[in-house]
């Protein structure tokens, strides 16, 4: 009988890999790096070939140098330890992401990046799956491993985290959105269908930002306004969100 692994991770280099190795190739200089959780290494070995320091860590053990890191947990590194911190594809398979984005936010020096990618749950597919179904895309209910809260394994996609949610939570802990990427378009078989309805998306919108909103934030509800209709939020399968820790 085949053996199931309790920790899956990807087996190739994916679209959001590839959008993170580019970003950080166009910083011009080295640094060090924390890949968490880093699966397969993919991403590691690509970030040590240009020339960055690469502490890896994950919970599976697939790799002999990996640091064991339980992301539920405190991370072993100190403060302000790394340049870069980057999670690809792990926070929402947290019960609790939010002590584990204050503990990326501890272990990032003062203007250090942290990278996230993490599905993205307000691209127009999804909207669509949720309006019909309850479940926006990528967190199907039914595929969710019937687990207690003490259980170790991989719980699957169980939080899912929308730009604006990661926005907040890292806001609280003194990060801040400095660039907003995404990856593959998602069903653009379906792009007639987004375009039909992007008219009341962006009517609906203006009400939310700027007549509902917060007017003493106008800077920020822009912002927020004019990322909702990029792009990379409004087609893409997962959201790579890049954040500067404030010094």
């Amino acid at each position: 009988m085949k053996k199931t692994k309790a920790f899956s991770h990807v087996a190739n280099f994916t679209g959001y890999m590839a959008v993170v190795a580019d970003y950080l190739s166009g910083l011009g200089k080295a640094g060090r790096i924390l890949d968490l959780p880093a699966g397969n290494g993919l991403i590691s070995d690509r970030l040590r070939e240009m020339g960055h320091e690469v502490v890896s860590g994950d919970i599976n053990r697939e790799r002999p140098d990996y640091h064991y890191v339980d992301m539920s947990n405190p991370l072993p590194f100190a403060d302000g330890a790394f340049d870069v911190v980057i999670c690809l594809e792990g926070i929402e398979h947290l019960l609790n992401p939010v002590p584990f984005i204050a503990e990326l936010t501890r272990v990032t020096r003062g203007g250090g990046l942290i990278i996230i990618s993490t599905p993205n749950v307000i691209n127009f597919y999804s909207r669509l799956q949720f309006l019909f179904t309850g479940a926006p895309y990528q967190f199907n209910p039914a595929n969710l491993p019937a687990m207690t809260n003490d259980g170790a394994g991989d719980r699957g996609h169980v939080f899912p985290l929308s730009y604006f949610q990661l926005r907040y939570l890292f806001g609280q802990h003194g990060a801040q959105v400095k660039a907003v990427r995404g990856d593959k378009w998602k069903r653009k078989t379906l792009l007639p269908v987004y375009l039909a309805l992007l008219p009341f998306a962006w009517l609906w919108s203006r009400l939310l930002f700027f007549h509902q909103g917060d007017e003493g934030q106008p800077a920020r509800n822009r912002e927020m306004f004019d990322h909702l209709f990029s792009a990379p939020l409004l087609l893409s399968r997962s959201l790579v969100l890049v954040l500067e820790k404030t010094a």
